[in-house]
């Protein structure tokens, strides 16, 4: 009488669902890592996007209050 493999097959069974399982976490972690990547960027170009419309807020009103001074600057050129 042939003698059944039950715990070699159990055994493979356990561990094709730990191998499933690990492929699941690290898509996981993948998918947080490129998100947090991605919203860093998003971050750093608001930041950059921000000092810069803060730049030229702060030109303009240079130039409301002091007009004469920015006619001046365009003859020196």
């Amino acid at each position: 009488m042939a003698r059944s493999n039950h715990q070699f097959n159990k055994r493979q069974k356990e561990l094709a669902r730990k191998k499933k399982k690990e492929q699941k976490r690290q898509r996981k972690l993948d998918k947080n890592t490129i998100k947090s990547e991605e919203s860093e960027e998003s971050e750093e170009s608001k930041e950059s996007e921000e000092s810069k419309e803060s730049e030229e807020s702060k030109e303009s009103e240079e130039s409301e209050e002091n007009p004469s001074q920015s006619q001046h600057e365009g003859e020196n050129l």
